[in-house]
């Protein structure tokens, strides 16, 4: 019977009337001539726009179809394809996966299903006992810097390959693979033992026989779990029975979807009716005694959504429930009151929570992508100068074998240590981040990408909690005729008291304003009659106080033993006592604002509802109908029956663009929606319809028919709920305020003032969003704001594009529908214009396309995004970005979680990016490029060491010194260039366009790449034809006056590269000075130390290490002399 329900229209296109539907179709209609499509240069023909959309869409694909795929298409990239694609058909034949079904799970009986489901463990380590070291060491050999390392190191077990000892190629690359393998082990131990935790959690199980324990691991679908309160439900469930009278219990989510509220969900009336659970465990087994099972669907990721039926066989006439998402307990969440028993129906990988577990991407920052092409350069630079060498040779002998030979000889052009100084400053960076005062609270989840911060061009961010604090303030109410604001809330306090003043009558008075018993004659003729303002404000604030999600909680005081009657014994029911949950901010602004003037609600459970007048009087409402808000129908609703009168009233609030076509006609609600708009108000329409007995019970029946359906159960129930949505009387528009966070507008200023591009994304309306933009100051007060017109079509997209062309310099303000449309036909026109705007506004946005939004600009602009948000809608937008930030606010942690840098404060951004950014790009551009100069000078010395001794492919300098070289000689003052700094930090926030450099990263570029290979080449050859000019009958003098003048050198040129002294770096300098005159004593095997001690050698090391610094000193002056750069002239 639930299937034949016949399914009346829908409305969809009815409930969302653009304000301006006329402006823009006689706007389109003047405009539509061929002259103007041409005015912008879009890429398609005429004849293209005057085929239908369908055709449109398929022209790039046939032309993209009929590209032939030849030897070049194979070489360029063909190969890659084709792998790829195989790679994928074997992991699907490999990894297929169980198809997911439908369900039906018979209450304590796991033996009855029909198919085996997936056993409840949590499993979050990447390896096995067997994969960890190959996994480990594949991750690490895919980058290309330790793959050349391997292979280099691999070639010295070859005898006629040898060029030195083993332990100078293996030490370095076995310490790299050993840090990271111990890094990996640790992280995966701290998994296994996570998971092991949760999966031994303990938990009672009912069995015919009584309460067992079981760990989290051996539950099973079907079997019936009791949990209590503040513990973990350990698997998706229907919830059955709680201890809690009500019948209903409050549960945290905020492990699953991030949200702080607590959510209200309902036990199934069948199993909760049975005797109660706290009565010991004879009466357990009356879940035993009742046959019955659950129909779920199949496992889905929706945790907002569910479908399903209870059926009871073993009475007569049989027993059905419609069960949906409030009956359920997904897993991962806590349950707050009562103890709770659930039938499991989903377990392990197809519970809600792992299906909704995503791992995020690894990101990669710019400046690592670029020193891996100068390192891919750098390789081929060596091949290029072994060639020569050979070349040279007259390709004599075995040249083949001489070529590698060189190429290992130079192998330290690209050095291995480049990787390990870099992760070690980008902790380093992260430390500091972490550790600053001015920004507390501030966490680094991602160590790998600090320098992206100093390199972002485009910051998206949402409104609600990210540049608002989601505090809602009550602030206006307007009921067509008369408006009140906050100075004038006292006059609506009068309204109430006196409305409420003579309790004996006023309910039914009351009850006129709330339905008194009219019929439908009655109903229909009730909006001619005018009504006092009292009135009329009696029903608004009576309306908004009984249309609502919001329950009142009460905090217990003293030990509880368990029992609910002990419980609210101890609970104190005054008003200090009292807080109110829901799951909108806006419903609590709403309910906490009739409590100050006077209507309190004081009271909540499943079926009733209580409220308190000024004079102390309850009023008790029974609930017979609620219907939840939702994204799609914008709007919530609810049934109540009056106790004292019976009367049977419909009420329903929503947002503007939903319920205009459901209230009655009127003049001023689009009006005066459009003006709270623009003063940056949320607004909320309020309206209600008085129903009769017969009324409701008719539509009773049908939404009962409706729910028990199992095919299009969510369009059959809102037909059934549109029918009522029909002719409501309008009783108020309500105005709540979001203020904005503190220090919001000097933060906005001082990013734009860096050349950052703001692009705000929200889910709000156009005019609260384009209000918000104004007040933040995200767009500036001698700017103009364009709107993007709704457009929904190619050829109204087509003149909206051109319009927006002729505009210059202003901002851009669209919403989400009219950006599909123009992504839809012409993304790279609308990207580049928009790309254009110094700030862009896109309202109401979707999740997905606010991801969609940051790849288009990574795609078409090639710039670095940051993406800045504080709930679960904002996750995906974070993620997509090179940068994500995360703030910890009303919404919950999800965001903050899911992000690379969490902050508490939007205004801790500036900091983050003019400071903490500049500092750690900088840093690592000079640290990168100072350790492969480090790399480029010795081979330099080696390539003419070889070229002067007959291009003999030996090495300079073997064993120690070539490990020393690396570590404990230079290591300490080149990894002290992580506390360099070019500007001071008040500098750097004062002066934020010096930000605008960064982002065309001059500081890293083959410009300077080249001058420090130029300097490696002139340094390299100075020390090797000194030292060789100087040289008396000893090679070991060689050695002993290059090295040492190396050494020196190097210490130098941090010396030099050092824009700001720390007493730190002072440190490093003389501790690797002093390490390397210490061990001169126990480096016999290659230092004459007869020789080293003598005048003659001093002298030789000096005027060495002089001519390859000093000309370098002097050419940095002059340099700063005469072309400082922008920060310096600041400092001074």
């Amino acid at each position: 019977m639930a299937d034949s329900i016949r399914l009346n229209l829908v409305r969809k296109d009815s409930k969302r009337i653009p304000y301006y539907n006329s402006a823009r179709l006689s706007r389109f209609s003047l405009e539509d001539e061929p002259s103007n499509l041409d005015q912008m240069p879009l890429m398609m023909s005429e004849e293209g726009f005057e085929n239908e959309e369908s055709d449109y869409q398929t022209l790039p694909r046939a032309r993209f179809s009929r590209r032939q795929r030849g030897l070049g298409w194979f070489l360029c990239g063909g190969w890659k394809v084709l792998c790829a694609s195989c790679c994928d058909c074997l992991t699907h034949i490999c990894r297929r996966k169980k198809e997911l079904k439908a369900r039906t799970v018979w209450l304590g009986c796991p033996e009855k299903c029909e198919e085996k489901y997936p056993k409840n463990t949590i499993k979050n380590q990447k390896y096995n006992i067997f994969t960890f070291v190959p996994g480990v060491l594949y991750q690490q050999f895919k980058f290309f810097l330790n793959l050349y390392f391997l292979v280099v190191a691999c070639s010295q077990f070859v005898p006629a390959l040898k060029i030195g000892y083993l332990y100078t190629y293996w030490a370095p690359l076995c310490f790299v693979l050993a840090v990271t393998v111990v890094r990996e082990a640790v992280d995966e131990v701290r998994r296994y033992r996570r998971d092991k935790e949760m999966n031994s959690q303990l938990y009672s199980k009912l069995t015919v026989r009584g309460k067992i324990q079981v760990k989290s691991s051996d539950i099973q679908v079907g079997d019936l779990i009791i949990v209590e309160k503040d513990q973990r439900i350990p698997a998706d469930m229907i919830f059955l029975r709680t201890s809690e009278k009500n019948g209903a219990c409050f549960i945290r989510t905020d492990q699953l979807d991030g949200e702080t509220d607590w959510k209200l969900k309902v036990a199934v009336a069948c199993t909760q009716r049975l005797p109660a659970v706290g009565e010991e465990l004879h009466n357990t087994c009356d879940l035993f005694s009742i046959k019955a099972y659950v129909y779920a669907q199949k496992p889905q990721l929706d945790i907002h959504s569910f479908e399903g039926n209870f059926t009871r066989e073993d009475v007569d006439p049989q027993i059905h429930e419609s069960l949906s998402i409030e009956n359920t307990l997904w897993a991962s969440t806590v349950v707050s009151s009562g103890t709770v028993i659930g039938v499991v129906i989903y377990t392990g990988k197809e519970t809600r929570s792992v299906l909704n577990t995503s791992y995020a991407k690894n990101k990669v920052g710019l400046l690592d992508l670029e020193l891996n092409r100068l390192t891919k350069g750098l390789f081929l630079a060596q091949v290029v100068l072994s060639v020569v060498m050979v070349a040279l040779q007259g390709f004599m002998g075995p040249w083949y074998r001489n070529l590698f030979r060189f190429i290992v000889l130079f192998s330290y052009i690209i050095p291995i240590s480049l990787r390990v100084n870099l992760d070690m400053g980008k902790s380093a960076y992260g430390w500091m981040i972490t550790k600053d005062e001015n920004i507390p609270g501030t966490v680094v989840r991602t160590s790998t990408i600090p320098e992206e911060l100093g390199r972002v061009v485009y910051l998206l961010t949402d409104k609600t909690g990210t540049l608002t604090q989601n505090e809602m303030i009550f602030k206006r109410l307007h009921l067509g005729t008369v408006c009140y604001g906050t100075d004038t809330m006292d006059e609506i306090q009068s309204h109430i008291i006196q409305s409420y003043a003579q309790p004996t009558s006023q309910p039914s008075s009351g009850g006129g304003g709330g339905g008194t018993t009219p019929s439908c004659k009655t109903q229909s003729s009730a909006p001619k009659v005018r009504k006092s303002v009292s009135s009329r404000i009696h029903e608004a604030v009576k309306a908004i106080a009984l249309c609502h999600n919001v329950t009142p909680v009460y905090e217990c005081h003293g030990s509880v033993n368990g029992e609910t009657e002990s419980a609210e014994a101890d609970q104190d029911f005054s008003d200090d006592n009292r807080t109110y949950q829901a799951s909108s901010p806006d419903e609590v602004a709403l309910v906490r604002w009739t409590e100050s003037i006077g209507l309190t609600l004081v009271n909540r459970d499943l079926n009733s509802l209580q409220l308190k007048t000024p004079s102390g009087q309850i009023l008790a409402f029974h609930i017979l109908q609620i219907f939840p808000f939702t994204s799609e129908n914008k709007r919530m609703g609810i049934i109540v029956r009056e106790e004292l009168t019976g009367d049977v009233t419909f009420y329903m609030k929503g947002a503007d663009i939903a319920m205009a076509s459901i209230v009655q006609y009127n003049d001023w609600l689009e009006e005066e929606c459009g003006n709270m708009a623009r003063e940056g108000l949320r607004t909320l329409v309020v309206a209600k319809k008085s129903l009769s007995e017969e009324q409701y019970q008719d539509f009773e029946n049908r939404y009962s028919q409706a729910k028990l359906s199992i095919h299009d159960r969510t369009l059959k129930v809102a037909a059934v709920v549109e029918s009522l949505e029909r002719d409501m009387e309008l009783l108020c528009l309500t105005g709540v305020e979001d203020q904005l966070q503190s220090d919001v507008r000097p933060t906005l200023e001082l990013l734009r003032n860096a050349g950052i591009k703001i692009w705000m994304l929200t889910g709000d309306k156009l005019e609260t969003a384009t209000c918000i933009a104004k007040s933040s100051h995200l767009v500036s007060r001698n700017q103009d704001i364009h709107v993007f017109r709704p457009v929904s079509n190619r050829g109204e997209a087509h003149l909206e594009l051109n319009a927006f062309r002729r505009k210059h310099d202003c901002a851009l303000v669209i919403s989400g529908d009219s950006l599909e449309v123009c992504l839809k036909y012409y993304e790279h026109e609308f990207v580049e214009l928009a790309c254009q705007c110094p700030a862009v506004v896109c309202c109401r946005c979707s999740p997905t396309q606010k991801a969609q939004i940051v790849r288009l600009l990574q795609q078409h602009t090639a710039n670095r995004t940051c993406a800045i948000g504080d709930g679960g809608n904002d996750v995906s937008m974070i993620q997509a970005a090179d940068c994500g930030i995360g703030i910890e606010g009303k919404e919950g942690k999800q965001a903050s979680l899911a992000a690379d840098f969490s902050i508490t404060q939007f205004k801790h951004i500036g900091r983050l990016l003019m400071v903490h950014g500049r500092n750690s790009y900088k840093r690592s551009a000079s640290l990168g490029q100072f350790v492969m100069h480090r790399g480029m000078i010795i081979s330099a010395m080696q390539a003419v060491f070889s070229s002067i001794f007959y291009f003999a492919s030996v090495p300079l300098y073997q064993g120690f010194l070539m490990v020393g070289y690396a570590t404990i000689y230079t290591m300490f003052p080149v990894f002290s260039l992580v506390l360099d700094q070019d500007v001071k930090p008040e500098m750097a926030l004062l002066y934020p366009e010096l930000y605008k450099d960064l982002t065309k990263g001059r500081s890293l570029s083959f410009k300077t790449f080249f001058i420090w290979v130029l300097i490696s080449v002139y340094q390299g050859g100075i020390l090797m034809y000194g030292a060789l000019l100087l040289f008396e009958s000893e090679f070991v003098h060689v050695v002993a006056i290059s090295f040492t003048a190396l050494i020196l050198t190097e210490l130098l040129m941090v010396a030099l590269t050092i824009r700001t002294w720390h007493y730190l770096m002072v440190v490093a300098e003389l501790l690797s000075l002093g390490c390397y005159l210490a061990s001169l004593a126990f480096l016999n095997a290659y230092f004459d130390l007869s020789f080293i001690t003598t005048w003659p050698f001093v002298w030789k090391v000096s005027v060495i290490t002089l001519v390859s610094c000093l000309p370098l000193y002097i050419i940095k002056y002059l340099k700063r002399k005469f072309s400082p750069p922008s920060y310096s002239k600041l400092s001074s």
